[in-house]
Formats: C-alpha cells, sequence, structure tokens
C-alpha cells in the first residue's frame, strides 16, 4: 500500500486524546504525510503532535471544523485526503487500511468510515447518520470545489454529503468496527458538553435545511 494520501487531523484542545491517534497514524506505512491542524487551541495539542513525525498548522483563532479542515486541504499534496477526529477511542492501523483499501481497489471519489460497535454511550448523531462521520477518504479536487466548506463549522459532514449527491459522487461506506470517539460531556463535563452538542445539532440542522 502505497498511495498518494495525505492525512487531515483537525484538533481543537485535544491534548488528552490525540496522541493515542498520532501513535496509531504515524506507524502507517506508505501514508503520504500527516496533518495536525491546531484549530486555535489554548491547550498543549501542538507540543503534543509536535513530539511526532506530522505537519502542524496552527491557527491563531478558532475557525470552527471546516475552516480547520479546509486549512489542511490548501496545506496538504497528496491526491486523496483522509480525515480523522483526534478524539478517536479505539483507532487501530485495520481502521486506516480498510479505508484506503477501499479507494485503493475501486474507482470511487469518496470513502466514509461508519461507527459499527464502540462504547454504547455514542453520539446520537452517530446514532441517527452514521454519514456524518468524520472519517473520510475524499478526492483532493472535490474538496477545492465546495465553495462554503470552511464556514460549516459543525455542518461539514452535511455539505461533503450533499456536494457528493449532486456531483454524483462515487461514494462508498466502510464499517469501522470497535471505533468511536470521546464524547463532548466527558470533556467538558455534563452542562457546558450538553450545551456544545446542542450547538453542534443546531449548525447541522442549518445546514441540511439549506441543502
Amino acid at each position: 500500500m502505497d498511495m498518494d494520501i495525505s492525512i487531515i487531523i483537525p484538533a481543537y484542545n485535544e491534548e488528552k486524546y490525540i496522541e493515542e491517534v498520532l501513535k496509531v497514524v504515524t506507524d502507517i506505512p506508505g501514508i503520504l504525510e500527516v496533518i495536525v491542524v491546531s484549530d486555535g487551541s489554548t491547550d498543549n495539542t501542538v507540543q503534543v503532535a509536535q513530539k511526532y513525525p506530522v505537519k502542524v498548522i496552527e491557527l491563531p483563532v478558532n475557525l470552527g471544523k471546516g475552516g480547520a479542515m479546509m486549512a489542511g486541504v490548501r496545506g496538504a499534496k497528496g491526491k486523496y485526503l483522509l480525515f480523522l477526529d483526534a478524539d478517536l477511542v479505539g483507532l487501530k492501523p485495520i481502521h486506516i487500511t480498510s479505508l484506503i483499501s477501499a479507494i485503493e481497489n475501486e474507482d470511487l471519489d469518496m470513502v466514509v468510515g461508519v461507527f459499527d460497535s464502540g462504547r454504547i454511550s455514542t453520539d446520537l448523531a452517530q446514532v441517527v447518520a452514521p454519514f456524518l462521520s468524520g472519517q473520510r477518504i475524499v478526492k483532493k479536487e472535490h474538496l477545492l470545489g465546495i465553495d462554503n466548506l470552511d464556514a460549516a463549522r459543525f455542518g461539514v459532514e452535511i455539505e461533503l454529503t450533499k456536494y457528493a449527491v449532486k456531483h454524483k459522487l462515487k461514494v462508498k461506506e466502510v464499517v469501522l468496527e470497535d471505533l468511536t470517539h470521546v464524547m463532548k460531556e466527558e470533556k467538558l463535563g455534563f452542562v457546558k458538553g450538553f450545551a456544545y452538542r446542542m450547538k453542534m445539532y443546531w449548525e447541522i440542522a442549518k445546514n441540511v435545511k439549506h441543502g
């Protein structure tokens, strides 16, 4: 496996979790580069990332996931871009290689990694709409063709999905078994985490409405 792939990891205050992701991705053979985009982090996310052989892009202010992803896109060299969340729990090399194998062996424009089992307390968004997954490979040319992706803070996956449908892209879902991510309530405490989640769902709903 030796494809023209850049891995992009948007991260906002993920010092507690990003290291477990970087341990895995920096040990995958054949990857062109790994890019961590610190989205205005105020903790030690950058310092943790710099311990690994990755390119770190530091954004001075928090732009939201769409803005962070596009900063990574503009700095990436790969023809294919593999996006991963910085707070994944249970990430293994097989999760990465299964995504790559799908796009390597088939003529696809996008591969979406869907959580299967993982922990019981998974995100409602992943249960209701698994295509909202942040784990996906996309041809770089398509990302450069989406005008408003920078502004899509939490609705970035919706924008990608709408673009794929509109342009009739070839998309495949790949199940990522026993993989999930840290819930906002665990990071921020219940009250702040719940409020953050409601804001996230509101942003997603707006993107669906304007689709």
